[in-house]
């Protein structure tokens, strides 16, 4: 069974910084696409950042520039470098990763691609808090 951990956010002024970081466990492979997507209190959920098996990157126009995603080679743990934070960064932040079609959770070619416009196809982790203050 797939399942994801989320470390990382908390509280943080604007102007400053804070890492998220996520790992997947239960995959057969390390080549899954992972994805960030977050929800504030009253608004739907939205993509921040993925990054798909191939390594290529995808952010959502409202944090190009201050956000980083990142993953690690040979392993399902992602990061998301969030500098020049804003109030409206505040939010809960979900990890999300490639959703397996069956068991077992791979190969590659057996996963379904999460990605920010097909959240249908993502497994979720719990969430974690990152407020911004002004």
């Amino acid at each position: 069974q797939v399942q994801l951990a989320e470390s990382g956010g908390g509280s943080v002024q604007a102007g400053g910084s804070v890492i998220l970081s996520c790992t997947a466990s239960g995959y057969t492979t390390t080549n899954v696409g992972m994805a960030w997507f977050r929800q504030a209190p009253g608004k739907e959920r939205e993509g921040v950042a993925d990054i798909n098996k191939d390594g290529r990157k995808t952010y959502t126009a409202a944090v190009k520039g201050r956000f980083v995603i990142s993953k690690e080679a040979g392993q399902n743990t992602v990061s998301l470098q969030m500098s020049a934070l804003k109030p409206e960064d505040s939010a809960t932040y979900y990890c999300a990763a490639d959703r397996p079609r069956g068991a077992p959770a791979g190969p590659a070619s057996w996963l379904s691609a999460c990605l920010l416009d097909r959240p249908a196809n993502c497994v979720w982790g719990q969430g974690t808090q990152v407020t911004v203050s002004s």
